[in-house]
């Protein structure tokens, strides 16, 4: 009965006003969904600890979309590792050249603004090219100076909402070498992509010259992950290692060469292209990846009426496909094979219009 009593006409009316009374949105059933949200909580009885979570995660959710928001255009590069690597380490001084150079590359860079490899890749990228996703900690997270009192500076009190912008954000993921923390932030981004719960990007572990920390790792997933069958062969798809900055940029810039983004409309995955693919090319991608879709064929599209508020990326060329969303590993294939093919300036004898 309290449900049918909150949610009647007249308290739906005043949630519709008082969104209008804010200047109103275009989302504005969206938020009306986060309001009805809170207001079932009120009638769950859920307890004050409960209720301080859910407030406290929203209100961190929307001061860091609040700050992205101005850069949503620009690409950028979640850099994770140690906290612990002192400052006469080689790896920092790896990591500050990697920063630097993913920067003049044209990327951002995002760390968790502590000290170690996070302060590195900050020093590299410098100031105004670089974003802290800063965590409070018991011990060793105060924001290092490179981005302290930056309004690029985010202080989060959750991992969880934390690690949610690191991945979110990013256009890339680089792993230098890291303790607990850096391997939970390693596996969860692995397991997000592995899984299609977050957008596939490049995943680049990055050492030293010589360096064996990520080799050896590899070498424990290929022998008692794909070995004993706990992930699929392809999977190893999902990353890089290198102990090589031009092969960490190179791997990260090859990505973006021809494909560009990618989302579902309906039961069909859209990947964007910055450049048309000729038919022939098309062809060969379905001889070579027709086991990960669910029926039909990979076909050149235009955009679908649904991505019109996308304004930013309707003109692009588009692939469309049923993928079964299985084989995520199959999937990263397929986009490197996007990026190796051969473009063309025009082919839009060989473009569809989604529905046509």
């Amino acid at each position: 009965m309290a449900a049918r009593i909150v949610f009647n006409e007249a308290v739906d009316d005043q949630v519709v006003n008082l969104i209008a009374a804010c200047g109103g949105s275009p989302n504005a059933d969206l938020v009306k969904d986060i309001i009805h949200t809170a207001l079932r909580a009120v009638i769950d009885g859920t307890d004050r600890g409960d209720l301080k979570i859910l407030s406290r995660s929203l209100r961190e959710l929307r001061y860091a979309f609040k700050v992205f928001a101005p850069y949503k255009d620009r690409r950028k590069i979640s850099i994770f590792g140690s906290a612990r690597t002192s400052e006469d380490e080689p790896i920092y001084a790896y990591a500050a050249e990697f920063g630097r150079r993913i920067a003049d590359a044209g990327f951002m860079v995002i760390t968790g603004a502590g000290e170690g490899i996070m302060e590195a890749g900050h020093r590299g990228a410098g100031r105004d090219r670089s974003f802290g996703l800063n965590i409070r900690l018991p011990f060793e997270q105060a924001p290092n100076e490179v981005i302290e009192n930056d309004p690029k500076l985010i202080l989060f009190h959750y991992f969880f909402t934390r690690k949610l912008f690191f991945v979110k954000e990013a256009d890339g993921l680089v792993f230098f070498p890291g303790g607990f923390g850096t391997n939970d932030e390693t596996y969860e981004s692995m397991t997000l992509v592995q899984t299609g719960k977050s957008e596939m990007v490049p995943l680049v572990m990055l050492d030293v010259p010589g360096g064996t920390y990520w080799r050896e790792w590899e070498g424990f997933v290929s022998d008692h992950l794909v070995r004993r069958g706990l992930i699929a062969p392809e999977d190893l798809s999902l990353f890089t290692v290198t102990d090589s900055i031009d092969a960490a940029i190179g791997e990260i810039e090859r990505f973006y060469r021809v494909y560009h983004s990618s989302r579902y409309v309906h039961d069909a995955l859209v990947l964007r292209l910055t450049a048309h693919l000729p038919p022939e090319t098309v062809e060969a991608l379905n001889d070579s990846f027709s086991d990960i879709l669910a029926d039909g064929r990979i076909e050149s599209a235009h955009a679908f009426p649904e991505e019109a508020n996308e304004p930013q990326t309707f003109h692009l060329p588009r692939l469309v496909l049923r993928f079964n969303r299985k084989r995520f590993g199959r999937l990263r294939q397929l986009i490197d094979a996007v990026n190796r093919a051969p473009v063309t300036p025009e082919a839009h004898h060989a473009v569809r219009t989604p529905g046509a």
